[in-house]
């Protein structure tokens, strides 16, 4: 009888390890090549016959329930997604499918349950409060916000809080955090296919605030501090709304509000999107940045003359976005 040594064993272990990582990864791309072209028949075939093989394998489950929900096949998605969130292996994405799935069947009840279950969970889950948040909107729940701002401050570069964020308080008039919450948004997915609804509401934000000649008046009950400060900066710029808010007149307004903040607020208050638009202005793209984001909403006739008439600017901008990650540190949530 052979007998292994342990380096033998140890190599036949670590051999087996990588074959069946290799088979279930091999599965899960196969299957997702599949859900991506919409045809999520073909998807759930791959993904059955994965599971058959390697039936305690989460990974593997969660995509095939999450398959079997794309397909509208409710009962089986959520047959499949059970097991997952009651045992050992659940992770925050598992209650993000089993929530869809709940939905999708109007299991109203189900869904608050397990989504609280979740964040007890996973508390520090960006996209837990997001998804929370995205069920009581639809339910006309107007504590959604709080899950949204809950998920904003505990996992600041999980993108989709701002953006239910920006358009909630556009909605409810509340300007200041849907141009910053909307312009954070941008900058985190700025190929989102949700960006031109955000770049509309971030530049009819900015005409709102600048309704009135003194900004601050609309303002005055509120009692955050930053953003009292935000718009006491943004309150000297005012007469340069004179004429319209357009592209142009926020580079000249934006341009101003960053060095003033600089100057007064920025020890006190660091704020990852000024930064930024500090960093644009040093590299001379904040011109470019401004047109990007505003020029599209505003005019796009308007747009593509301007980025005709500034190729190598707009160019090294293009460059600029497409080398960089945006994300916002922990700490500097203010709201």
């Amino acid at each position: 009888m052979k007998k292994y040594t342990p380096l033998l064993a140890f190599l036949f272990i670590l051999l087996s390890l990588t074959a069946f990582a290799q088979d279930v990864q091999q599965a899960r791309v196969t299957a997702r090549s599949f859900m991506a072209k919409g045809d999520f028949s073909n998807a759930i075939l791959v993904l059955n016959r994965a599971v058959m093989t390697y039936p305690k394998n989460s990974e593997l489950a969660k995509d095939l329930a999450y398959d079997y929900y794309l397909n509208k096949d409710y009962d089986k998605a959520l047959a499949t997604i059970k097991p997952i969130i009651n045992g050992p292996d659940a992770d925050d994405q598992s209650f993000q499918i089993g929530g869809n799935i709940y939905q999708a069947l109007k299991e109203d009840k189900d869904a608050r349950k397990l989504y609280k279950k979740g964040l007890e969970k996973f508390p520090e889950s960006g996209a837990l409060y997001n998804d929370f948040g995205e069920f009581l909107g639809a339910q006309g729940d107007q504590t959604a916000i709080y899950q949204w701002e809950k998920g904003i401050k505990i996992e600041p570069s999980y993108s989709k809080n701002y953006y239910n964020a920006s358009r909630y308080y556009s909605i409810i008039g509340d300007n200041i955090w849907g141009v910053l919450y909307g312009e954070i948004f941008l900058n985190m997915e700025p190929l989102s296919p949700y960006a031109p609804e955000l770049k509309g509401i971030v530049l009819e934000d900015y005409k709102r605030i600048f309704a009135d000649a003194d900004i601050t008046k609309k303002n005055k009950g509120n009692k955050n501090k930053f953003a009292i400060a935000f718009i006491t900066c943004l309150n000297k710029q005012s007469s340069a709304a004179a004429m319209g808010i357009n592209p142009g007149s926020l580079t000249i307004i934006r341009t101003r509000f960053i060095l003033d903040w600089e100057n007064e607020y920025a020890a006190k208050y660091p704020f990852r999107l000024f930064e930024l638009q500090q960093q644009l202005l040093q590299q001379g793209l904040f011109e470019a940045y401004n047109q990007w984001l505003f020029g599209m909403a505003q005019d796009l006739n308007a747009y593509q003359i301007w980025a005709n008439a500034h190729v190598q600017e707009f160019s090294n901008f293009d460059k600029f976005q497409r080398s960089r990650v945006f994300k916002v540190p922990t700490g500097q949530y203010y709201h």
